[in-house]
């Protein structure tokens, strides 16, 4: 399934953490959103490891799963990743 995630992290620790995390899962489209493709196990997983890093009652982080029907219709205004992730896509 493909993700977009989100996150708003207060501590600079925790959100770089988060974001040096994200990074193995996926693709940064922005400072705080990723796009990621993830089986059951992955999201299973990284939702884990994420709940170990961040503090419940300060921090956010949003998965928004995207059919294959909604991600054509994404509208990017400004700049575009040099690269795009899709359910073909592996992360070593």
């Amino acid at each position: 399934m493909f993700y977009l995630i989100c996150y708003d992290i207060v501590s600079d620790t925790r959100r770089n953490k988060v974001s040096k995390l994200l990074e193995a899962y996926g693709l940064r489209v922005q400072k705080s959103v990723f796009e990621c493709v993830l089986d059951e196990k992955q999201f299973a997983t990284l939702s884990q490891y994420l709940m170990r890093l961040v503090n419940r009652r300060e921090d956010q982080i949003r998965f928004y799963p995207m059919t294959v029907h909604n991600r054509c219709k994404v509208a990017v205004l400004g700049t575009k990743p040099e690269f795009t992730i899709d359910d073909a896509a592996f992360i070593v």
